[in-house]
């Protein structure tokens, strides 16, 4: 079983490989895989290796062939139910985003407190928060996008977790925390925090160019 890192490693070369065969390519070799991702080509084998992927040193891999096994380590050849849980400005443009399905994945559904949010957003019903444990135990949903003020982040999962799911998606900006021995995976997006990170990068960039060669300046 791979780790997270590698986990994303291996989305990125999926992404590479889908852009190649929009190209025409039939066949591809390590070191297109790994110029295009940013890694070397050892560890896009030591990768491939780790998830049972194997290849042709001399005749390298079959791209459509290629694509089909990562979809498969990442279950795609299933459709995956998702909810999504706050239906604020953030979590409406979620249940509006047409890339879940794209990814084998489907919103099922969305879950809000506020009575005034429980309506249908891009053909998904948004139920009130009472319906929660009902919907995940008939539907037999595992996974979980949360999209609601950071107070109640953690209040929350607890609950997801407590009702039976397995894999958490947070764009609350707080860090949710589970016991280490749980079998439950989170995954935190603090776009607060990329955004500090972004904004850190500019400033630097700005002060190695200087601020008088920007355009406009």
């Amino acid at each position: 079983m791979g780790n997270r890192m590698s986990v994303y490693r291996l989305s990125a070369y999926s992404r590479a490989l889908k852009k190649f065969r929009e190209l025409g390519y039939v066949k591809i070799f390590s070191k297109n895989i790994a110029n295009t991702s940013g890694v070397t080509e050892f560890q896009v084998r030591k990768d491939f290796s780790l998830y049972g992927i194997t290849g042709n040193k001399r005749g390298g891999y079959i791209v459509e062939d290629l694509i089909s096994k990562i979809d498969s380590i990442f279950g795609k050849n299933k459709i995956e139910k998702v909810i999504l849980i706050g239906c604020g400005s953030l979590g409406s443009a979620l249940l509006k985003y047409r890339g879940f399905e794209k990814e084998g994945m489907q919103v099922a559904a969305g879950f809000d407190e506020d009575s005034s949010k429980q309506i249908k957003i891009n053909n998904i019903v948004v139920y009130p928060m009472s319906h929660l444990q009902e919907f995940i135990r008939v539907n037999m949903i595992s996974a979980a996008v949360l999209a609601v003020p950071g107070i109640v982040a953690q209040e929350i999962s607890s609950l997801l977790i407590k009702y039976g799911i397995l894999g958490i998606l947070n764009f609350a900006p707080v860090n949710l925390t589970i016991s280490e021995n749980s079998n439950v995976s989170i995954i935190n997006v603090n776009v607060a925090t990329e955004l500090e990170n972004l904004l850190y990068h500019v400033n630097s960039n700005k002060s190695k160019i200087g601020t008088n060669s920007l355009p406009g300046s």
